[in-house]
C-alpha cells in the first residue's frame, strides 16, 4: 500500500508544539511503558512488533518500550495518530522498517529536524529484496507483472537498499525480519544504539545480546534441520506472501494469491485454481495463511483440496492473545517450525 499519510502529519506542527511544552510521554494504550517522564528510562518507540520484541530483549527493564501498532492491527493499513507522532518526537529511539508502507515517516522525521534518533531496519541486513511475481500470483494494481513470471533476482538490491537495476518502479519487499538471519543483524543493530544512548549499561546489554542471539540461532537451526529432511520444499498461500526473506533463507519455494504488500483481499477465479492445482498435482498437504488474514481463500481452497489451514508468522504483529501471554518473535518461529513439519512432511 501507498498511501502516505497526509492527516496525521497535518497535526505534526501542533503536536511538536505539545512537545515543546511538556516531555510527557503519552499512554496511548499500545506499549508496556509508564506514562510520564522522570523515571530515568530510555523511551523506545517502534512501529511494528518484531523490532519491539528485539528491543524488549535488549532493553530489559532499563527502558519503556512502545509500538505502534495495537496488538492484532493489521500493519498495512495502519495510519499514525497525533499522539503517535508525539511518541515518535518525544523518544529516545526511534526503530522503523523504511519500506513504502512506512513513507510517512520520512515526513514526521523530516518536520522534526533531524532530532530523533532513528534506526531503519531494511539499512542494517545485507539483501534486500523487490517484490517479484510468481506464478500464478495476481498482482496487485501496481504490480507490472502478467502473473506468469518471477521477479527474479535481477531487482534485488543489497547494501540497505542499493538497487542494482535501473527499474526506478521496483518496490522492494519490506519484510526483511522474517529471515532470523536478519533478525540477528537488526538486534545487534538494536544493541548498539541502545548501548550508545547509555554507555554506562553496554555489558548488560551485550549480555542480554549473546543470550538472544543463542535463542534465535538455536530455532534457525531448528527450522534449517526440518526443511533439509523433508521431502518436500514447497510451500502454498492462499494470503499475501510476506515470506520471501523466509522462503529465501531457507531455500523454500512457494506460491501464493498475492505479494505481500498487495492491497488485494480477494482473489480471481483463475488464481485460486492455480492454487487449487498445484496442491492436487503436488499432493501438498496444507495451505498456509498469514496470521492477521481472514483466511478466506485458504478456507475455500482447502474445502475442494482437503489441506490443512495452518498459520505461518510473518511477526508483522500479534493478537492481543499472544501479547499479553508474551508470545515473542522466537516462540513465533518455533509455531512456523511445527507448521512446516506438517506442511513439508505431512506430519501432525
Amino acid at each position: 500500500m501507498k498511501k502516505i499519510c497526509l492527516t496525521a502529519l497535518a497535526f505534526f506542527l501542533t503536536c511538536m508544539s505539545m512537545l515543546s511544552a511538556s516531555c510527557v510521554k503519552p499512554d496511548n494504550g499500545r506499549g508496556d511503558g509508564e506514562s510520564g517522564t522522570g523515571n530515568g528510562k530510555l523511551r523506545i518507540v517502534t512501529t511494528l512488533y518484531a523490532p519491539y520484541d528485539f528491543a524488549c530483549q535488549i532493553a530489559g527493564g532499563e527502558a519503556d518500550v512502545s509500538m505502534l501498532l495495537s496488538p492484532g492491527e493489521e500493519s498495512h493499513s495502519y495510519d499514525p495518530t497525533p499522539q503517535d507522532i508525539i511518541s515518535i518526537g518525544s523518544c529516545d529511539l526511534f526503530i522503523y522498517n523504511g519500506g513504502e508502507n512506512e513513507k510517512w515517516v520520512d515526513g514526521v522525521l523530516e518536520s522534526a529536524g533531524g532530532n530523533v534518533k532513528v534506526l531503519r531496519m531494511m539499512d542494517v541486513v545485507d539483501t534486500v529484496y523487490t517484490e517479484e511475481i510468481v506464478e500464478g500470483m495476481q498482482p496487485d494494481e501496481h504490480g507490472d507483472s502478467d502473473g506468469n513470471g518471477s521477479g527474479a533476482d535481477d531487482g534485488d538490491a543489497a547494501g540497505g537498499g542499493a538497487a542494482k537495476d535501473a527499474d526506478a518502479d521496483a518496490e522492494f519487499d519490506e519484510h526483511v525480519w522474517a529471515s532470523v538471519d536478519n533478525a540477528i543483524a537488526i538486534t545487534r543493530a538494536i544493541k548498539d544504539e541502545i548501548a550508545a544512548i547509555d554507555p554506562q549499561n553496554e555489558a548488560l546489554y551485550t549480555e542480554r545480546l549473546d543470550s538472544y542471539v543463542r535463542e534465535l540461532s538455536d530455532v534457525r537451526d531448528a527450522i534449517a534441520g526440518v526443511v533439509s529432511g523433508s521431502p518436500r520444499k514447497l510451500l502454498v498461500f492462499g494470503d499475501r506472501f510476506p515470506m520471501r526473506y523466509f522462503t529465501e533463507e531457507f531455500g523454500l519455494d512457494y506460491y501464493a494469491a498475492f505479494p505481500g504488500c498487495s492491497a488485494d483481499t480477494e482473489a480471481d477465479a483463475a488464481t485460486i485454481k492455480f492454487l487449487i492445482d498445484r496442491i492436487r498435482e503436488e499432493d501438498i498437504p496444507v495451505v498456509l495463511k498469514n496470521e492477521m488474514g481472514s483466511g478466506t481463500i485458504a478456507d475455500a481452497i482447502a474445502a475442494e483440496t482437503g489441506a490443512a489451514v495452518r498459520t505461518l508468522y510473518a511477526c508483522h504483529n500479534v493478537s492481543k492473545e499472544d501479547y499479553d501471554s508474551g508470545v515473542g518473535y522466537v516462540g513465533l518461529m518455533e509455531r512456523n517450525l511445527e507448521t512446516l513439519k506438517e506442511a513439508l512432511n505431512g506430519w501432525h
